[in-house]
């Protein structure tokens, strides 16, 4: 019966990554089953499948050993049990608009996307009802009183140990203490090309431009206002002289649930992660994970 279990390697590329960690692993009795790499602007990416049923060392000391190994080369070492791996948790921050919520749910429900749902938190009651018809935990304070609010949010992603956040649609700007707290595992739907047309009313703004293309970006947040790593973007046409704004509005809507799932999708299958500010895509660890 194999023992699995997932190497990420991560740092600056150079010569003989692959064999030093190829050699480690055969002197300890270790067996390579699967390994997806690639070099993305000067950056090593490996995931390593690995069957550890045959050690000829404490497991302990294997992971130690990696991680040392790692440390020389400046490069960073993750090392995931399959036996050991959890679904990931995710908390939805919302507002009033339903259709990403909606979008997000159904993905869950129909297991496109991996993980479960920790919780959907908002500053107002409307979509309570959308959220407990499918059985989750919903929770809501005032935003009225935003220091208070953020105080009451920031400890409610802590409690429900939120692997990821995610904003679908939610409508307040988070404070340093909770981005901070949550470094690259916040993710955003901006509703325009980002750096086109950022803060409010971007579909307005496009509208009125007469720009013929507009779309949505799914990205991290960051202290800075839309300004935080791209992970996704799409687009939709506009008929200029036909579409009304309300046109404009609805085809938004719908490419913007889409495009934050998607976006959901590729951080809980770890296919992304961020470089120097920027999102690099990465293959390997969201096909190991039904491997066997």
């Amino acid at each position: 019966m194999p023992v699995l279990a997932v190497v990420s390697v991560l740092g600056k590329d150079q010569k003989g990554v692959v064999a030093q960690f190829a050699t480690y692993m055969a002197e300890r009795g270790i067996n390579i089953e699967d390994i997806e790499q690639r070099v993305v602007r000067g950056f090593f990416l490996m995931d390593m499948l690995v069957d550890l049923k045959d050690l000829t060392v404490d497991l302990s000391e294997i992971i130690t050993g990696l991680l040392e190994l790692g440390q020389k080369m400046e490069m960073e070492v993750r090392v995931h049990l399959h036996s050991q791996r959890r679904a990931k948790r995710v908390a939805m921050l919302v507002s009033k608009e339903p259709h990403c919520l909606r979008q997000l749910i159904e993905d869950f429900q129909h297991q496109r996307l991996r993980g479960e749902i920790a919780g959907v938190f908002a500053n107002h009651q409307d979509l309570q009802p959308l959220a407990e018809s499918a059985g989750l935990k919903f929770a809501w304070k005032s935003s009225e009183d935003p220091g208070a609010h953020f105080d009451w949010l920031r400890q409610s992603l802590l409690d429900s140990s939120a692997d990821l956040v995610v904003l679908a649609r939610y409508m307040r700007i988070l404070p340093p203490r909770i981005v901070s707290a949550f470094r690259h595992k916040i993710i955003n739907i901006h509703p325009s090309l980002l750096p086109y047309f950022p803060g409010a009313s971007p579909y307005k703004q496009a509208y009125e431009s007469g720009v013929r293309v507009h779309g949505c970006t799914a990205h991290f947040v960051t202290e800075q206002l839309d300004e935080g790593p791209v992970i996704l973007q799409d687009v939709f046409h506009i008929n200029v002289g036909a579409d009304t704004l309300d046109d404009v509005k609805r085809n938004g809507l719908e490419l913007e649930a889409r495009v934050l799932s998607k976006a959901v999708q590729l951080f809980l299958d770890e296919e992304l992660v961020v470089v120097e500010g920027k999102v690099i895509f990465k293959p390997g660890i969201s096909r190991f994970l039904d491997h066997g």
